[in-house]
């Protein structure tokens, strides 16, 4: 016995050996990056390092799997589960860079990389799943973990990697496994090509202006904003708004010209649908039919049982009867706020009825006849540099963070800062990017990911690398970028996200940080949003950009009048979307679908109203057919509302940054990442399950 494992071990190092011996040591994903904290070193890293590290990454995973799966001892949770966790760090380095420069950065040749690298990458996942006798250790470990003196943090890791097996297709036949390969290839090339389609249809021009009267109503700073837009596009002495959303809302909101501003929506609205070589229909159409038959193959009726299987919801039922409980309510309310509109298109004389491409225009004018407030009023004291201080602020006076801008650390580009994250005393925690302005080569949206994940297996810690990313509100030749309170709201809301990598303390990267549940991994960012307008919280963060006066209390008191405004249109946008997924992932036959037919049919059973559209329409749903990460799981932002909502109570029943709290919240779900049941942690934060008062009464839906 011994002498095998000795031969195998003298193999595996020979092999290791052999494959340096061949790899191109100028490439940096195959050096130790001695940068600081081991960041990656992106000023060394070119195009044509990425499928060299990508094939020399699969090799060595290849190597140390085959290592666990043919050891000949018996399988104890150190030489199988633990061995895993600590493989594949050289293609977990080269993927994580490439994806996410790949979102920020992207080019033709990346774009051309990443459809080779995603067969590679899939058949690779499917030969670790699908491996018999790797799953023969997993499931004998998983069979007696009762018996094996696991922590919790063990076994919980243990059994999500026993599921991830089984729905990996771990207990299928030979000949459904060649099927299961085969689907999960072409899937991931399709997720490539719908991402990419999206990110070209976005970065058009939707709607170019040559006509100075056309620009009626709209305020100075997007009057210039769409100047520089149009220059940087050789349209010069012209205005161009784009599809992204900082340029086409202000449109929205403020044009005095209808039928411009039915153009501009209906450009957003149609991406991925304009029957050019980007149009996403037959994708989707493959992607949906694909799902079926990968559900079918794993024992499922349909796709959505199959991704719902780890979900808190647990199956496609408790969603669709969550999100129907807030469906009634919001479409009540919003028809209400439609009534209000259309006394106003009627007090003008506008003879015409209320339409999608009107709601974001009379609804500033209904904020301002109400409430005396709108959307200009406030974005002076919400310059970006502010907003940012005010979230480092918060998470100093809750949990004692600092950060440290650090310029020695390279970065990917000119607009990304970086800091070093702190405890009070100096300990260091991690590594902050932030990257918040909208380019061609960046997804729209905005989100958070990792460039390396805390763990700290064998006594070693490994910190964390963190990026944000947004697409907000860019400065102008004389103004700094002034955001939005929605914007401030989003930047909030990522920096949750954030801490969820930052703040991780546990052992192992497979439960580290926002390795949760799907349709828990909101709590952490939408708690956040709780703080952004409050009013103590305002006061130390909303300062003029000109004068540095902090918001005046009068401001805050119409902000906070107009808090329920809108939240029927907020609501029921996001609910249509939350159901259209359900309604793509619940088909159980194969067919041939018409795209347009499908999403009209499953909004006007939802009994929409006409004023509405679904936030996102299935040619553009990158949350659903850009991977398989919100596919069936869309709901899952008011499904984690329903908690934030109850958690950031035991702020308002206490105090605005009782330390008490803090102090729980931080250890029970910050630092807790995946390492035990969602719902335990959350009854271990709160003292019990979470109530839907909170979110009823947060949105005037009660």
């Amino acid at each position: 016995m011994k002498s095998k494992l000795v031969l195998l071990i003298i193999f595996l190092f020979c092999s290791i050996i052999s494959a340096q011996g061949n790899r191109d040591m100028n490439n940096p994903f195959f050096k130790n990056w001695d940068t600081p904290f081991g960041t990656p070193p992106f000023n060394e890293i070119k195009l044509e390092h990425y499928l060299p590290a990508f094939n020399e990454g699969i090799k060595e995973l290849l190597g140390e799997i085959a290592a666990v799966a043919e050891n000949n001892n018996t399988p104890t949770f150190s030489n199988t589960i633990e061995a895993l966790e600590k493989s594949g760090q050289l293609l977990t380095n080269v993927r994580r860079v490439f994806d996410n420069l790949n979102s920020v950065i992207t080019n033709d040749e990346m774009q051309k990389i990443a459809l080779q690298a995603a067969p590679l990458l899939s058949k690779i996942n499917d030969d670790i799943y699908l491996n018999p006798k790797l799953f023969s250790r997993i499931k004998s470990l998983n069979q007696k973990k009762d018996e094996l003196n696991l922590n919790p943090e063990q076994k919980k890791l243990l059994g999500d990697l026993y599921k991830s097996f089984v729905l990996g297709g771990a207990n299928l036949s030979d000949s459904e496994k060649d099927k299961l390969r085969n689907i999960n290839e072409e899937l991931s090339i399709l997720f490539v090509k719908f991402s990419d389609n999206i990110l070209k249809e976005t970065n058009s021009v939707g709607l170019v202006i040559d006509n100075k009267d056309d620009l009626k109503g709209l305020p100075e700073s997007v009057i210039q904003g769409a100047a520089e837009t149009a220059n940087n596009k050789g349209l010069t002495g012209k205005w161009a708004f784009t599809l992204q959303r900082a340029s086409w809302t202000p449109f929205l909101q403020y044009s005095d010209k209808r039928e411009l501003r039915e153009k501009l929506y209906k450009a957003y609205i149609n991406r991925g649908n304009n029957n050019n070589e980007n149009d996403t229909k037959s994708l989707i159409n493959k992607i949906v039919n694909l799902r079926i038959q990968k559900a079918n193959l794993l024992g499922f009726k349909d796709f959505s049982s199959l991704a719902l299987d780890r979900a808190m919801a647990k199956n496609s039922k408790n969603v669709t009867s969550f999100l129907n409980q807030l469906w009634t309510p919001a479409i009540k309310r919003a028809t209400a706020e439609v009534t209000d509109m259309q006394k106003i298109i009627d007090n003008e004389n506008g003879g015409f009825k209320l339409m999608p491409w009107d709601w974001w225009y009379y609804s500033e004018k209904v904020k301002k006849e109400k409430y005396d407030l709108d959307e200009t009023m406030l974005r002076p004291y919400f310059k970006l540099e502010n907003v940012v201080e005010g979230v480092f602020t918060l998470t100093s006076k809750l949990f004692g963070l600092k950060y440290v801008e650090r310029n020695d650390i390279q970065i990917y580009h000119p607009d990304v800062k970086v800091y070093e994250v702190q405890e009070a005393n100096g300990k260091h925690i991690g590594i902050l990017y932030t990257d918040y302005f909208p380019r061609e080569t960046k997804s729209s949206g905005a989100w958070m990911s990792e460039f390396r994940s805390q763990s700290n297996m064998d006594g070693k810690f490994i910190s964390p690398v963190i990026y944000n990313c947004g697409n907000f509100s860019k400065p102008t030749t004389d103004k700094p970028a002034l955001l939005s309170i929605d914007e401030v709201k989003t930047l909030f809301h990522e920096f949750g996200h954030g801490l969820h990598g930052l703040l991780s303390n546990v052992t192992y990267p497979g439960v580290s940080g926002t390795n949760v549940a799907r349709d828990f991994v909101e709590l952490p960012s939408q708690i956040m949003e709780n703080w952004a307008t409050e009013p103590e919280m305002l006061k130390l963060y909303a300062k003029h950009y000109q004068t540095g006066e902090v918001i005046p209390q009068d401001l805050i008191d119409k902000l906070n009048n107009a808090g329920l405004f809108n939240q029927g249109f907020e609501t029921v946008e996001y609910l249509a979307a939350s159901l259209l997924d359900m309604d793509w992932h619940t088909l159980t036959s194969q067919n041939e679908f018409n795209v347009e037919n499908f999403e009209k049919e499953s909004l006007s059973k939802m009994g929409i109203i006409k004023e509405i559209n679904s936030r996102y329409q299935s040619t553009n749903f990158l949350h659903i057919f850009s991977s398989d990460g919100y596919a069936s799981g869309y709901y899952s932002y008011i499904w984690a509302a329903v908690l934030d909502a109850d958690a950031f109570e035991a702020f308002k029943e206490t105090s605005l940054f009782d330390q008490k709290n803090a102090y729980a919240y931080r250890k029970y779900i910050l630092e807790k990442g995946g390492s035990e049941e969602p719902m335990e942690l959350y009854k271990k934060f709160r003292g019990r399950e979470p109530k839907i008062d909170a979110l009823l009464n947060r949105r005037g839906l009660n």
